[in-house]
């Protein structure tokens, strides 16, 4: 069977003070009262039933997960006890899926993304799954089409696309991952035709990519087979408490895909976004004509430009004068004001909160 996984366990402490530790990025509604997972979860269910979608998730998102999607059923949502990176998360999902199902094929995708026109990701997730269900040793990634030469991106090399019977786009050979370039490189990359941005979403079989975290990161095998022999039992909980904690944390990329001689990609000619900051609103949302980002029910801006004003209350009245470049973020408990090229610095300052006993606004 086919099956889908959604990747939704990040904290986004870059958009705090509306992400929080309870409430991460993937369910702030910014999008016409739509979360980041709703949108996610929608781009999937035209290919897969509600029952074949798994959701990934921290063990202290799972009620809100639950309520952003009261179809999927609540065994569907997996929690990680702790944090172990993609690697980890990764492994439990297709160690889970194995013993389920023995012949599961998995789509692995993020709940933090934006993808225009959604038909583009669907066509090349089917292709995907045709050509892994195929070639049962096949580790599928796609490649987003680089707009510009970003440095802020990890980019792949991608050689010899072949035409697959039945499939609709080439599949190519990934000859390299390359990590953020410099702005050189990266354009380098841009001009090649060859380079394409790294999206984190694949396709392989399930036990496929155990085999290969048993060969290229041998000290996951034990925690992940102790966890798949216990899962459906009394203990399953408790195992994974156990165990989950000493997979190593590293991510899929450098612990697998990397490492691997049989990584394939399909090409996505497509508007792809991660929502990882305040400034991505901007190439989300569009700006006004004085290029203020405005993601609130109500406002009134007095000579500002350049500025983004967030907020999901609507019964709330953000208002500014001759403000410019600046970030207004506002939660029932808290607000955000800075300069928006200073936004990097958001994690120190969350290390300041708590540092002062601001434990409650995290």
């Amino acid at each position: 069977m086919k099956y889908a996984v959604i990747m939704a366990g990040g904290t986004g402490k870059r958009l705090w003070p509306l992400s929080r530790r309870k409430r991460p990025k993937q369910v702030l509604k910014l999008f016409d009262g739509e979360t980041l997972l709703r949108r996610c979860f929608d781009r999937l269910t035209p290919i897969f039933d509600a029952d074949k979608i798994i959701v990934l998730t921290n063990a202290a998102y799972v009620d809100v997960v639950c309520e952003n999607l009261p179809e999927l059923p609540g065994e569907n949502v997996i929690a990680e006890p702790a944090v172990r990176d993609t690697a980890g998360a990764i492994g439990l999902v297709s160690a889970v899926l194995s013993k389920l199902d023995p012949d599961a094929t998995m789509a692995v995708v993020t709940a933090d993304q934006i993808i225009e026109p959604v038909e583009v990701l669907q066509e090349a997730l089917k292709d995907a799954l045709e050509f892994a269900e195929a070639n049962q040793q096949a580790l599928v990634t796609f490649g987003i089409k680089p707009t510009f030469p970003s440095t802020m991106l990890g980019y792949i090399k991608c050689i010899n696309p072949e035409s697959i019977p039945g499939c609709t786009n080439d599949v190519y050979k990934v000859e390299r991952f390359a990590e953020k370039p410099d702005e050189a490189t990266a354009t380098e990359y841009v001009s090649s035709g060859q380079y394409f941005w790294n999206s984190g979403m694949f396709v392989w079989k399930a036990q496929t990519m155990l085999a290969n975290l048993q060969e290229f990161l041998p000290d996951a095998t034990e925690p992940l087979a102790k966890i798949r022999d216990a899962w459906g039992a009394e203990s399953q909980q408790s195992v994974l408490e156990e165990w989950f904690v000493k997979l190593p944390r590293i991510s899929i990329d450098y612990a697998v895909m990397e490492k691997s001689q049989e990584v394939h990609a399909i090409e996505l000619d497509c508007r792809w976004l991660d929502l990882g900051a305040f400034t991505a609103l901007a190439e989300i949302m569009g700006a006004d004509g004085s290029k203020n980002v405005v993601a609130a029910d109500t406002t009134e801006l007095l000579d500002c430009a350049g500025s983004i004003v967030v907020t999901e209350d609507k019964g709330h009245l953000v208002a500014a004068i001759g403000v410019e470049n600046l970030v207004i973020a506002h939660s029932p408990d808290a607000t955000l004001i800075c300069p928006a090229d200073k936004t990097e610095r958001l994690k120190e300052l969350i290390d300041l909160i708590e540092k002062h006993g601001g434990e409650r606004f995290l």
